[in-house]
């Protein structure tokens, strides 16, 4: 019993869930006008995940308690609230957590429309500066507190955003200035360029583990030690039945005679010589 518990939690520690998920916003920007809509989901998420917030008022509450609309992994806002702004993430029943998005809900006239997600290095990024009414002639957009551009348009476009690019945003009309929001910028894979192969050499066959994506490949690892503890312990469980079932051994122990035993063999043997030649004469 104590080794059959040993193993199923060594199965159950390899076989854990190793899924994920990454929280999505639609519409993708981290400022909003009170009263808009918003949709937030969990995606490449499995049963039992929900999104959650944290506010100025509540902290971890999850979608459909006090707020929202909860629809599976999906959470919808109909209607949002100054008061709705906050960090959001999803959760799982075990505890795992996805990517934060921070979400601002403006009482105001003016926001700074702006990826909610990081942007990858590399990319175009364009920010707009909205009105309630309809876009402004003209904006000044603002970096950390500095006066960066001004476009006549309400946009202003980064191109090829590195990581120099992160900081506080905002924009700044006529009729006020939006909230500031953060732009992040993640780093881009490296990728490694390999030759082409040359027309002589056929072309190089990919293993089927070449094309696994690393979940699968660990899911494999983790069914091939599950396989070698449980046949580890059949074996352990087998050689037992065995030691218990087998009778110990009995050896017999020849030990060389002593002298004295030795001693009345040889008179032994004189006696009898005696008694053969008496009886002969």
């Amino acid at each position: 019993m104590k080794d059959t518990s040993l193993l199923l939690l060594l199965s159950s520690l390899c076989c854990c869930s190793t899924d994920s998920a990454r929280l999505t916003v639609t519409p993708s920007s981290s400022q909003v006008f009170r009263d808009e809509p918003v949709s937030l989901r969990c995606e490449d998420a499995s049963e039992g995940w929900t999104v959650r917030r944290n506010t100025s008022r509540e902290k971890r509450t999850e979608c459909g308690v006090d707020w929202g609309r909860s629809a599976g992994s999906s959470c919808n806002i109909s209607s949002m609230d100054p008061r709705d702004s906050g960090e959001y993430w999803c959760e799982s029943t075990e505890g795992s957590t996805s990517n934060t998005i921070t979400i601002t809900v403006s009482g105001g006239s003016v926001i700074l429309q702006s990826p909610a997600l990081p942007v990858m290095e590399g990319d175009n990024v364009t920010l707009t500066c909205r009105t309630k009414m309809a876009d402004p002639p003209s904006a000044d957009f603002y970096k950390d507190g500095v006066s960066i551009r001004t476009d006549s348009d309400g946009h202003m476009t980064l191109l090829h955003v590195n990581r120099s690019d992160e900081g506080l945003y905002k924009c700044r009309v006529q009729k006020g200035e939006s909230p500031e929001s953060r732009l992040s910028v993640s780093e881009k894979p490296t990728t490694t360029t390999m030759d082409p192969p040359t027309t002589s050499s056929p072309p190089p066959t990919s293993s089927p583990l070449s094309t696994c994506s690393p979940h699968l490949v660990f899911r494999l690892i983790c069914h091939l030690v599950v396989l070698y503890c449980i046949s580890t312990f059949l074996m352990v469980s087998l050689y037992r039945q065995r030691a218990r079932g087998s009778d110990p051994s009995v050896s017999v122990v020849m030990t060389p005679p002593t002298h004295a035993e030795q001693g009345l063999d040889d008179d032994y043997d004189d006696v009898m010589s005696a008694v053969t030649t008496e009886h002969q004469f």
